[in-house]
Formats: C-alpha cells, structure tokens, sequence
C-alpha cells in the first residue's frame, strides 16, 4: 500500500480585521470562531500538525487554548490587509523547513466559515490524494450572481461581461439555461508544498474542485454575514464542530 503524504493544516487568523473587528476570535456559539475550525482539523486526524498562522500574542494564546500549535508570530509585514496569502504560507513553511519539519502537502482552513466539519475535511483529502497530476484542489459552490447577468458601466452606457455565443443574449436568458458556474468560497484549499516554493504560488496550475455542500462554505466576511450565521445557527439549519473545552474567556471589543 503505498505511503499516505504528509500534510499540515494552516490557520491564518491575523488581528487586523476592519469589516469584524477581530472576528477571528470573537465569540460565537460561546466560543472564539476560529476555535471550530481549529476543532474541526483536529478531529479530522489528517493532519499531522495543526498551525495556527497570526501576528497576535493574544491570537496565539487562544489558538493553543484550543489545541493548535503557534510555532512563532507572523511578522506584521506579512500580515497587512493586502498581504497576499502567498508570503505568509511560504514563510511558515519555510521557518518550518529550517527546523527539519517538512511536509508534503498544506491545507488553508480559514476560520471565517465555521460551518465546515471534520467530516468536510476527510472529504476533500480523500478527493485530492485520489488524483494524479493536480497541484491543489479549491472549495467552489453554484454561484449565486451569475457572471452572464453582470455589466460593465462607462459612463452612461454599459456593455455585458460576457460576449454571448448564442443568438439570445445571456443577460436575457434564464438562468436555468445559463452555464454552470462556480464560485470559490474560503472553506479549504489543499496544495501540494512544492507549487510553495517552485512556481510562488498556493494553487499551481492545474486546480482541482471541491464543492462543498449546504453550508460548509458559509464564509464570515461582513457584519450581515455574522447576523446571517447566528441565524442559521439559533434555527439549526447549520451546525458547528463540536467543542469540549470551556469557553476561552473573551471581553468584547470596542468597534
């Protein structure tokens, strides 16, 4: 049978926030949000280290309340809002590396989508190790703003994105009729380490899919998007990982 690859889950939970602030570690369902995602790693038993990426002493004080290991801080100039998710994944494993811990392959799981359990997570290892030839494998749902409806505004004329090759313009056909189209959302992504450090990206070239179901994908970005998750939560239309510790102490910041 052959070896299984290695592989580590990497959280990034960096503190700058604007939209939610601090929402990585703000409470929800009693606990910090990014302690299901940290739960839901651990009870997936793929990984062979859980690693939680910030720039926060406090950050990383809860991530390890939690069971995750915070091997060092994120230096703050990888943790800016428009720091790519690039420099931070190869410094992590590159600081890694130099302490002779090598892994085959990485996983981003984000704490914004809560809603993603360890049972998604076997899933999409299963899926990805079942393929050859593929560098990564993205989580992707049926978008829900088809790009065949969207227009591009110039002053006061504006044109459809998508040229439309057939007779009837897609902005005006059903969108039963349109092609399906995925949108990625930040559940997971699974990559090979070696796309890291040979071509300087997290996805390489050839991508695999893996469409989550109902609400795995559920991503956290915005204030409507927190209303929307306790919503789903208080009615049981979603459901979070389950957590056996003691709530992690939190005071509420102010906005």
């Amino acid at each position: 049978m052959p070896k299984q690859p290695t592989v580590i889950a990497l959280i990034p939970a960096r503190a700058g926030s604007k939209r939610v602030r601090h929402k990585n570690i703000k409470p929800f369902g009693g606990h910090p949000l990014m302690a299901y995602t940290i739960a839901a790693a651990l009870a997936s038993r793929i990984f062979s280290r859980v690693v939680v990426s910030t720039d926060s002493r406090r950050y990383a004080a809860i991530a390890r309340y939690y069971g995750a290991d915070v091997p060092f801080l994120r230096p703050k100039q990888l943790a800016g809002e428009l720091s790519p998710d690039i420099e931070w994944v190869k410094y992590t494993l590159g600081r890694l590396a130099d302490e002779v811990e090598h892994y085959d392959c990485f996983s981003i799981l984000r704490p914004t989508s809560p809603f993603r359990h360890a049972a998604t997570i076997r899933r999409a290892w299963r899926e990805f190790v079942s393929q050859k030839g593929v560098d990564s494998l993205r989580a992707v749902e049926k978008c829900q703003q088809h790009p065949c409806k969207m227009w591009l505004v110039s002053g006061s004329r504006m044109r459809p994105l998508l040229d439309s090759p057939a007779e009837l313009p897609w902005h005006s056909t059903p969108y039963q009729s349109l092609p399906e189209v995925y949108a990625q959302n930040a559940s997971l992504e699974i990559a090979w380490s070696r796309v890291v450090f040979e071509e300087g990206t997290i996805a390489g070239n050839i991508v695999m899919p893996f469409i989550t179901r109902g609400y795995e994908g559920f991503d956290i970005n915005r204030p409507a998007d927190w209303l929307v998750a306790e919503e789903l939560l208080r009615t049981g239309q979603a459901e979070l990982p389950e957590l056996t510790q003691k709530p992690y102490p939190i005071k509420e910041t102010k906005r």
